[in-house]
């Protein structure tokens, strides 16, 4: 596949709607249309067309649209078009336009193709499937101020201040003789060490990411008849688990996903922790501490009108919030001054305060903020890589080493974070050099 090939593809979903659309890109886009429709269209107007096969048969009436390059999602002519929904009809819309000359697009090509001519940045591509895929208000939000360029432009700030950083340096290692006065060695290493306090504050943002992304692993643990399934009907807002008074109800763990505190929630109803001799009952409190062990956050719930029950051996590392139910009831004297969440599945009670420490627990920027945003996987790798390098261009500058190992290291770390958004060269350092020292006139 090259970019001389026009690509299409099937933009919507499979399955049966009111319409569904097929897209097209490549320089032959418009030509395969015209060859489908029997007539030209006109850029960014939608027209009413009957598709036809070669032998003249319809496949069905739909409304094309074309946008010409380069005002378009991929900077290539571009045909959408939009027919009735259905499997088969889409379907033999495709192939008319693959009968025509297009191709079939691969994955992601209309993104990779919109990145190759200018229309994204890497990480605006990566937000375009975040969008997709969002599972909470804030995963969307978050997706969104991405693709609006809420980490390139901070990463391409700092990528500038290096490149001054590198500039400054590359004239002091290689034209002494113009009596340029860069700034010390101690300055450059204060301008490194601001960006990399920038750079580190954007990394740490990479566990909100994950649980933006797949959401927050959620264990509900208690003894049994503490109101464990209740709280996961009352989170869901149906009755997902049985519940019952008789003890050993929940013999298996139970998984389902709720939207809370803007995050996504993947919660876990573990069976109650008890002595048993049952065999049964005993695999599924072995899966209640496993699901404990695994989670991101554990819910641990206890009956506010029994006295605290023996501390849950679980392993350290979650996040852990201690409930406390039936809180609607007379609670024993032994709570009183015990820091929890008092809550009452069966009225709602404390819902507010739960859903306000998780977001405490796992959010720690401003989620209003117009920059609110969190890295990925691929991100975090490029932005350590980064901070690497300047650790080791500041220990250079600090042991008074030739600045020729401290230019190798603002490379590598200029190289780290244009790996993040795709286009940012170290050319720009020379470029940079002769724009601000006007060197050799």
């Amino acid at each position: 596949m090259t970019e001389e090939t026009t690509i299409a593809a099937i933009a919507t979903p499979p399955g049966t709607g009111a319409i569904a659309v097929v897209r097209m890109s490549g320089p032959q886009a418009h030509e395969i249309a015209v060859a489908c429709c029997g007539r030209r269209l006109e850029p960014r107007r939608a027209t009413l067309v009957r598709l036809r096969r070669q032998d003249g048969s319809v496949v069905d009436e739909a409304v094309a649209t074309y946008f010409a390059a380069p005002a378009s999602y991929t900077g290539e002519d571009v045909v959408e078009i939009s027919c009735h929904g259905g499997m088969l009809v889409t379907r033999r819309v495709l192939e008319c336009l693959l009968a025509a000359g297009a191709c079939p697009a691969e994955p992601g090509e209309f993104s990779r193709r919109a990145f190759t001519h200018g229309k994204l940045d890497l990480t605006r591509a990566e937000a375009v499937m975040d969008i997709i895929s969002a599972g909470s208000d804030l995963a969307l939000r978050a997706a969104q101020n991405q693709l609006q360029g809420a980490i390139s432009s901070r990463v391409e700030a700092a990528a500038n201040h290096l490149i001054s950083t590198a500039a400054h340096l590359g004239a002091y290692i290689d034209f002494p003789e113009e009596e340029i006065s860069p700034d010390t060695m101690e300055q450059l290493a204060a301008a490194m060490q601001d960006v990399r306090r920038d750079l580190q504050q954007l990394l740490d943002t990479a566990d909100e990411g994950r649980f933006l992304r797949e959401g927050v692993r959620t264990a509900i643990i208690g003894a049994p008849n503490v109101g464990k399934s209740s709280l996961l009907n009352m989170l869901l807002g149906y009755e997902r688990a049985i519940v019952s008074n008789v003890a050993g109800t929940t013999r298996d763990t139970i998984e389902e996903s709720v939207s809370l505190a803007g995050l996504r929630l993947r919660l876990t109803d573990t069976a109650g922790l008890h002595e048993s001799a049952d065999a049964i009952e005993c695999a599924g409190m072995e899966r209640s501490r496993r699901a404990g062990a695994e989670a991101d956050l554990v819910l641990e719930v206890a009956d506010i009108t029994q006295p605290p029950p023996a501390p849950l051996a679980l392993p350290e590392g979650s996040a852990r919030l201690l409930l406390l139910n039936k809180a609607d009831l007379p609670p024993h004297p032994a709570w009183e001054g015990v820091q929890a969440i008092r809550l009452s599945c069966r009225t709602g009670q404390g819902r507010a305060e739960l859903e306000q420490a998780i977001a405490q627990l796992f959010l720690h920027q401003d989620a209003t903020a117009a920059d609110f945003a969190a890295i990925n996987t691929r991100h975090r790798f490029a932005l350590r890589q980064a901070i690497e390098a300047l650790d080791l261009a500041q220990a250079s500058v600090l042991a008074g080493e030739s600045p020729e190992f401290t230019d190798v290291d603002l490379r590598a770390a200029l190289d780290a974070l244009g790996s993040i958004v795709g286009r940012i060269d170290t050319e720009d350092i020379l470029t940079r050099v002769f724009a601000t020292f006007c060197l050799g006139k």
